[in-house]
């Protein structure tokens, strides 16, 4: 949404579009949406899904991230991560894709959710404190923390995309009912993103993007290009081509949520939280 805004995507395809700042946790977007606050909105796949159970009227658009990469971090002195046995982790919620995708890669090593003392942190910067005051034997992290993390010494135990190929982490969202009666705005919406995406791969765009980062996350030039490496270098399905929404990912999740407990009740199939004519509208050739 950032780079489509920055770089004037959303005028490019005849849409007036502004952000506005959603206060609260990972639930807050859909509260926003439900409420009427906002049209569209970034919304974790896992929190739309279980909103979706309880009656809710939004449904996924277009995807944004597919499956983002968590380093899980530590001190220095542990090796692996079947060490963390016992250990305090600062986690996100465990409802939430971040700890979902975690566990997964603790229990590919041995270590279930009964085996650590989970301390629940929301966002990448409280956990990051955490570590850095060593309230936290280990925690998970994204970009750029887990850079800094590593530049002070502590050490790389395992990444999340190594326990889950397909995922869809986060992905925009809007009331089925709004949808219905803006299709082309949605549709205008979709092409946006989908400009932003292929500016995002081309490696012409290199160090614009970094530019960005820098100025979005306060932190180095070479921090954000360290981060379009690890994301492209090879490619790793971080990110959508287009924004298409990969089906197998979005199973993933409920998958995640049925082994975790999150939800009991019998989940229908994935297309059931999708609505795609929106997707596909906006990715069919303009003649442009």
């Amino acid at each position: 949404m950032r780079i489509a805004d920055k770089e004037g995507f959303y005028t490019a395809n005849g849409l007036k579009f502004s952000m506005v700042q959603i206060e609260g946790g990972a639930e807050s977007s859909l509260i926003a949406l439900e409420e009427d606050k906002a049209d569209v909105a970034h919304v974790a796949t896992s929190f739309l899904i279980t909103a979706a159970l309880r009656g809710s009227d939004t449904v996924a658009i277009i995807a944004e991230f597919n499956n983002p990469i968590y380093s899980l971090i530590a001190k220095p002195w542990y090796k692996s991560i079947a060490e963390l046995k016992g250990r305090r982790i600062g986690m996100a919620d465990m409802s939430g894709s971040v700890s979902l995708a975690t566990m997964a890669l603790f229990e590919k090593h041995g270590v279930t959710q009964s085996d650590i003392d989970i301390n629940v942190i929301e966002g990448t910067p409280g956990r990051f404190q955490c570590l850095m005051r060593g309230d936290c034997d280990a925690v998970p992290l994204g970009q750029p923390q887990d850079f800094h993390a590593l530049r002070q010494g502590f050490r790389l135990l395992g990444a999340t995309n190594e326990a889950v190929p397909d995922f869809v982490y986060t992905v925009t969202a809007a009331r089925r009912s709004w949808a219905v009666n803006h299709k082309e705005a949605l549709t205008r919406y979709v092409r946006a993103m989908r400009d932003s995406f292929q500016f995002i791969r081309n490696p012409q765009n290199r160090g614009r993007i970094a530019i960005l980062m820098k100025e979005w996350w306060g932190s180095s030039e070479d921090t954000a290009l360290s981060t379009l490496d690890l994301f492209f270098n090879p490619e790793k399905n971080v990110l959508p081509f287009e924004g298409e929404i990969n089906l197998r990912g979005m199973e993933q999740v409920i998958r995640f949520l049925q082994d975790g407990g999150v939800v009991t009740q019998p989940v229908p199939p994935a297309e059931t939280f999708v609505d795609l004519q929106y997707l596909k509208a906006g990715l069919a050739p303009t003649g442009r």
